[in-house]
């Protein structure tokens, strides 16, 4: 039985998950869930072994809901839920590659379980600007826009607080990727031990659909800034956030984030 190494995305919807794992996932030896009869080729929807339903990975609900938070001495961390997600996945993967990246937004809460149940796993982590996700969350979910902002806050907090466990995590900017795509993937495969590839990609700004998005308030701009983050979409530049046990893979990565990277202010 091939072994391979997977390659977890995860994050808000609306946040870029889509977009990061088609890019990543254009390397040679990358492999990814394509053409299943799910929204978005999201692993989550193709296994059996975590419950699912309809009210797992609501849209600004999921990433605050204590149960669906899964770490580490869950009672699903056993090996029968690691094979039994191996198992429904696998004829879904298009090739035998040595990485697979699986997709799904509630993997956000999921990072702490999945690296017990793949030790070998990594995680990379896209965020958006609060503003606007709750602006292109607003057909789906009712709520005024400060209560989508409150919860994009919240959840980011308890990622900051499991990025603490994660032996190698990355956690990037939707902004940074669609300012300096090449960049940005080069960074992340570097994070996963391969070698450049080439991207030519151009990525049209989201964002820019969302100019008159209700603006954070001032508290909530406060805790935002962690992220770089300010009122009124503002984006200020701050590096990668990215741990990996090799010092070698780190620095790589950081020097290919640094490499052509250029983010809008």
């Amino acid at each position: 039985m091939q072994h391979h190494r997977y390659l977890f995305i995860g994050g808000l919807h609306r946040s870029g998950t889509s977009l990061l794992t088609r890019l990543v996932a254009a390397h040679d030896a990358v492999a990814a869930i394509s053409d299943a009869p799910v929204p978005e080729n999201e692993g989550c929807y193709l296994q059996g072994a975590i419950p699912h339903t309809a009210q797992h990975g609501r849209p600004m609900h999921f990433a605050t809901d204590p149960r669906q938070h899964l770490t580490e001495g869950h009672p699903l961390d056993r090996l029968e839920t690691r094979l039994r997600l191996e198992h429904d996945w696998n004829p879904w993967f298009d090739g035998d590659r040595p990485w697979r990246v699986e997709k799904s937004p509630v993997n956000l809460t999921r990072t702490r379980l999945y690296q017990q149940l793949f030790p070998l796993s990594q995680f990379v982590l896209i965020i958006r600007h609060p503003e606007a996700v709750a602006a292109a969350v607003a057909k789906w979910v009712d709520g005024p826009a400060h209560q989508l902002i409150d919860h994009w806050l919240d959840a980011h907090s308890q990622m900051q607080q499991d990025l603490s466990h994660l032996h190698a995590a990355m956690v990037i900017r939707y902004e940074d990727l669609v300012a300096s795509p090449a960049a940005v993937v080069s960074s992340v495969h570097a994070f996963m031990s391969l070698s450049p590839s080439r991207m030519d990609a151009t990525v049209r700004d989201g964002n820019l659909d969302y100019g008159s998005a209700p603006r954070m308030t001032p508290s909530q701009a406060e805790r935002a800034a962690a992220w770089g983050y300010g009122p009124g979409l503002e984006v200020r530049p701050v590096g990668p956030r990215l741990s990996h046990p090799l010092r070698s893979v780190r620095t790589a990565a950081e020097d290919a984030w640094t490499r052509g990277k250029a983010i809008t202010g």
